[in-house]
């Protein structure tokens, strides 16, 4: 359940970064999905790691 939880946030993520880096930074589509593909995986992974780590201690 934490994966599913973290990539639902990251997905989100994903749409608005690919938006706001085609629209208001004025980047090209191809250069918007690389970046946008970036950040996504950093997102789903920091998300799921902390969130494992909050659980893992957080019933100590």
């Amino acid at each position: 359940m934490d994966a599913l939880e973290a990539l639902s946030n990251a997905v989100i993520g994903l749409v608005v970064s690919w938006a706001a880096t085609l629209f208001v930074l004025g980047y090209t589509a191809t250069q918007s999905a690389t970046i946008t593909a970036m950040f996504f995986g950093l997102s789903f992974t920091r998300a799921w790691i902390l969130r494992a780590l909050f659980r893992r201690y957080g019933r100590g």
